[in-house]
C-alpha cells in the first residue's frame, strides 16, 4: 500500500497536473508545480536565506513537477538541476518547464563531490526513512560552504498517529542532529510563512479542480485524496508543522568521516 500510495501522490498526480496546466494555460504551471507547502513566501525566504543569484547551479532534491525549481530561474536567473525518481514527474517538469531533470534519488546522487553551487530539499526529508544518507550524498556534492535550503515537516512530539503512507516525521531535535551529522552548520531556520496570495491559490486550486474532474473515478486519485486528506488533519491537530531551514556545507566534515561516526554508533550496544 505505501509504495502505491507514494506513486499515486508523487507520479500519477504529476501527470496529470501538466495536462491540466496545459489546458488552462502556463499561468497555471508553476503554482500548481508547487503543491505541498511550497507557497511564494516560503521560496522567497529559502531564496534570500541562500542568496541565490545569477548563474548559480542550484540542485533541486527530489524536485517533482519543477515548480520551484522554475520560479527560482525566473526571479533569480539560477541554472537549476532537478533530481527526480519519479518518472512522470520527470516528464511533467521536461513538459512544462524545459529543465534538465535527471532520474535519480537522494540516496545516491550522479554529480561530481563538489560541483553544486546551492541546494533545495522541499517537502521531501519526511518522505525517505534513511535522511542521513540523502543529507550525506547533499553535502557531498555541495561546495564547501554552499547553501542548502530546507522545507521539511516536522512531528512537534516523539510519535505521530496515522501518518500518511510513506511518511516519517522527524522532530526537530532529531533533524537537528541529523544535520550535524552530515556535515552542515544550521544559520537560520523560521515558520512556515503565511498563507500565499489569492492569485497563486485559485491558479492551484484550478488545477487540482481539472485533475479531480478528470480522475476522480480512479484509484490513483483515492489514494492521493487520503493522502492530502490525513496531511490535513494532522496539521489541524498540530501534530506536525512545516520548518523552513538554511544550512550550509561545513569544509571540515568529510563524507567518509560522517560515515565513520555512524558505523561506530552503530557499533555501540544498546
Amino acid at each position: 500500500m505505501t509504495a502505491l500510495a507514494m506513486a499515486a501522490e508523487f507520479d500519477d498526480v504529476a501527470g496529470w497536473t501538466a495536462d491540466a496546466v496545459e489546458q488552462l494555460g502556463v499561468q497555471h504551471a508553476v503554482p500548481a508545480a508547487c503543491r505541498g507547502g511550497a507557497s511564494p513566501a516560503a521560496l522567497a525566504w529559502l531564496a534570500e536565506a541562500c542568496e541565490l543569484s545569477p548563474g548559480i547551479m542550484l540542485l533541486d532534491v527530489g524536485a517533482g513537477v519543477g515548480g520551484p525549481a522554475a520560479w527560482a530561474a525566473e526571479r533569480f536567473g539560477v541554472r537549476p538541476i532537478l533530481l527526480e525518481p519519479m518518472p512522470a514527474a520527470r516528464r511533467a517538469a521536461a513538459r512544462l518547464f524545459g529543465l534538465p531533470v535527471v532520474a535519480a534519488d537522494g540516496r545516491r546522487i550522479p554529480l561530481r563531490t563538489g560541483s553544486v553551487d546551492a541546494a533545495w530539499c522541499l517537502g521531501v526529508l519526511c518522505t525517505v526513512q534513511d535522511k542521513a544518507t540523502v543529507l550525506g550524498e547533499i553535502h557531498r556534492v555541495l561546495k564547501p560552504g554552499a547553501s542548502l535550503g530546507l522545507l521539511v515537516v516536522v512531528a512537534r512530539g516523539p510519535q505521530v498517529l496515522q501518518a500518511p503512507e510513506g511518511n516519517h516525521f522527524p522532530t526537530e531535535r532529531e533533524l537537528t542532529g541529523l544535520l550535524a551529522d552530515a556535515g552542515f552548520e544550521v544559520l537560520e531556520r523560521a515558520d512556515q510563512p503565511g498563507r500565499a496570495p489569492l492569485s497563486w491559490s485559485r491558479r492551484a486550486e484550478q488545477v487540482a479542480a481539472v485533475v479531480a474532474d478528470r480522475h476522480r473515478a480512479d484509484p490513483a486519485y483515492a489514494l492521493a485524496a487520503r493522502q492530502s486528506e490525513r496531511f490535513a488533519g494532522l496539521f489541524a491537530a498540530r501534530h506536525i508543522a512545516v520548518r523552513l531551514i538554511h544550512a550550509v556545507s561545513r569544509p571540515d566534515i568529510h563524507p567518509n568521516h560522517v560515515w565513520r561516526r555512524h558505523e561506530r554508533r552503530a557499533r555501540v550496544p544498546a
